[in-house]
């Protein structure tokens, strides 16, 4: 079921606003454990394993190259102390110059491909989010609130693409580094690998306690992220709102506490680090000291050649970069991998049913038309819906009720009376505590989503108009569409005029940052859409609620033409929309209590002809 909540009509991944709150929004997406995120991780890796490969091999040959350097410098310090001559030293002095050079090349060519290889990687992984994200219920979104999803494909991902950029290089050569170096200390003499390894203990119990600690303090800061990000949301999406109901105090101090919060876990990650950091500087202080001695007792000895200490002692000298980079590094994977974790748990969300295949799926049965036109499809039945935003507190109570193909029936009632929830849930955005509801003869819940969307369409008040032309803008939602097509829409629901007066007609640039549009040509871009996407059945929840007097009777006309050959439920903001429904529906307190035509409602004397009596006095 495609949604139009904020977007006109949508891909149903927006989270909606409900002019009835629903208590259990905040509750956060899944974050996914180690073990599924080193599988997601590997799954995607495993995608681009020839260019992984190529990228270890050349960092391997890298780093063997810089490795030489130390070798060759000790045969240089021989030579001098043996007294040859000094053309004995241009042959190492030309190998350090080679080795060098093609250390720097094969350095700078395997990060290269060693970023590239991420990148694709975390593109994928960006794709495969959002998918996930569009193809869950929009309550599935609703309840984590925007401010979760959108923490972590902005702040997340941007958390791991810093790591992939500047840290994730230097940490894989750090490692490769550190392993060939050890086999190239312990070739000299392996007293010198016994020498280093003394730092080992204090290293492995300072990155021990830090991973055991980190994890849970830089999710617990990513969570915080996200709260302090939806109460920034909310707050500011109702700053009109707030500020007629004069509450700013109760809202800075929500927003306040929220950032108190953030504020109180990234401390605890900073003292973290520090004491990470005071550890490591300890264990370099050992290990030099370690190797220093050995190395003056091994050449007072003469087990080893002075040339051949000095090359130990280059290669420890060598290790110890690594080794401050590879365990400091550490603090910002662990930030990335809590920001990936969060990134992979979306993809934990249940996957969407394959859509059947198009010559294989059964037409739905419907009613029958003229001869000449299509059968028309789009029968909606509510079978004793209820719903509940809270336990023990009914929004909706059996309500049942069954729309015919080609039919527009108008629901009509006090605000609060149940009448989003109603549409919402015969979109299939909130799923009913009891009962059920059927399209075409099948329970929403059973339908292949791209099924569900391709036939029915919610429209909501909510409008958000997308940066780009305006053809592009209806494009996305009808991506077949023609510039003819377009224009015959755009007359048949009276936008043409408007349209024709923009800068460059359909190729003006609208959106944030293009030619505004009023709230009441932002609805009428929305009903375009819905017309352009034809579903069998559109469902529109006070679609054009905000357009003022002037533009009243020119946005019921287009929706009355998207309707046209359709199954249509409207939540009726002017009972004008009611009186030309073919039926109307008046809802109290989450019941429905009259329905009926128009005509047969307004002479019952009940509460439709009490509303339709005041309606028309004000008139």
């Amino acid at each position: 079921m495609t949604t139009t909540t904020g977007t006109g009509v949508g891909t149903g991944a927006e989270a909606t606003v409900s002019t009835e709150s629903d208590p259990a929004a905040g509750a956060q997406l899944p974050t996914a454990t180690p073990r599924e995120t080193a599988r997601t991780t590997l799954r995607l890796l495993a995608r681009h394993r020839l260019r992984l490969a190529a990228t270890v091999l050349v960092l391997l040959a890298a780093t063997a190259s810089a490795l030489a350097v130390p070798a060759l410098l000790g045969t240089m310090v021989d030579a001098v102390a043996d007294g040859r001559p000094w053309s004995a030293l241009l042959a190492p002095t030309g190998g350090i110059v080679a080795a060098t050079a093609a250390g720097v090349g094969l350095g700078w060519w395997g990060q290269l491909l060693l970023a590239r290889t991420a990148q694709h990687t975390l593109a994928g992984l960006r794709e495969d989010v959002f998918a996930t994200a569009v193809a869950q219920p929009s309550a599935v979104l609703e309840r984590a609130g925007s401010g979760d999803l959108v923490s972590r494909v902005a702040g997340d991902a941007e958390a791991v693409n810093t790591v992939i950029g500047r840290v994730l290089p230097a940490f894989v050569g750090a490692l490769f580094t550190i392993a060939l170096t050890l086999v190239g200390i312990g070739m000299i003499d392996p007293r010198f690998a016994l020498a280093v390894l003394l730092a080992t203990p204090v290293q492995y119990l300072a990155l021990r306690r830090f991973l055991a600690r980190s994890g849970p303090v830089y999710r617990s800061v990513r969570e915080a992220e996200a709260a302090r990000g939806q109460q920034l949301i909310e707050t500011l999406a109702g700053a009109d709102t707030v500020t007629a109901l004069r509450d700013q105090p109760r809202h800075r101090a929500a927003v306040a506490a929220t950032s108190e919060r953030a504020i109180g876990h990234e401390l605890r990650a900073v003292r973290l680090r520090t004491t990470f950091y005071g550890l490591l500087n300890l264990a370099e202080f050992i290990g030099l000291a370690a190797v220093l001695a050995v190395g003056y007792h091994l050449v007072g000895a003469g087990a080893v050649t002075l040339g051949a200490a000095t090359a130990a002692a280059l290669y420890f000298h060598q290790l110890f970069g690594p080794i401050g980079v590879l365990l400091s590094n550490v603090d910002e994977l662990q930030n990335a991998g809590a920001g990936l974790a969060r990134l992979v748990g979306v993809l934990t969300l249940p996957a969407p049913a394959p859509a059947p295949e198009a010559e294989t799926r059964p037409e739905p049965r419907g009613t029958s038309a003229p001869a000449g036109q299509p059968t028309l499809t789009g029968r909606l039945t509510l079978e004793n819906v209820s719903y509940g935003y809270a336990p023990g507190r009914r929004t909706l109570h059996g309500v049942t009720l069954t729309v015919e193909p080609g039919e527009t029936v108008a629901v009509v009632g006090a605000s609060g009376a149940g009448k989003t929830t109603l549409a919402k849930i015969a979109a299939g955005v909130l799923a009913p505590d009891t009962g059920r509801v059927l399209l075409d003869g099948s329970p929403l819940d059973h339908l292949p989503t791209a099924e569900l969307r391709r036939r029915a369409v919610l429209v909501s008040q909510e409008v958000h108009v997308f940066d780009g032309t305006v053809a592009e803008d209806l494009r996305l939602f009808a991506p077949e569409a023609t510039d003819a097509g377009i224009r015959a829409a755009a007359d048949r629901l009276g936008a043409t005029a408007w349209l024709d007066a923009l800068p460059h007609g359909l190729d003006t640039h609208v959106g944030a940052a293009g030619e505004p549009l009023t709230a009441a040509r932002a609805q009428h871009l929305a009903l375009l859409r819905l017309a352009l996407a034809a579903p069998a059945v559109a469902l529109l929840d006070e679609a054009t609620a905000e357009a003022g007097t002037a533009d009243a009777d020119l946005l019921e006309h287009a929706a009355t033409a998207a309707l046209t050959g359709r199954t249509g439920l409207v939540i009726a903001h002017r009972l004008g929309q009611a009186a030309r429904a073919d039926r109307v529906v008046v809802m109290d307190a989450g019941r429905i209590v009259e329905l009926g035509t128009h005509a047969e409602l307004a002479a019952a004397g009940g509460p439709y002809a009490r509303l339709w009596a005041s309606w028309t006095r004000e008139r």
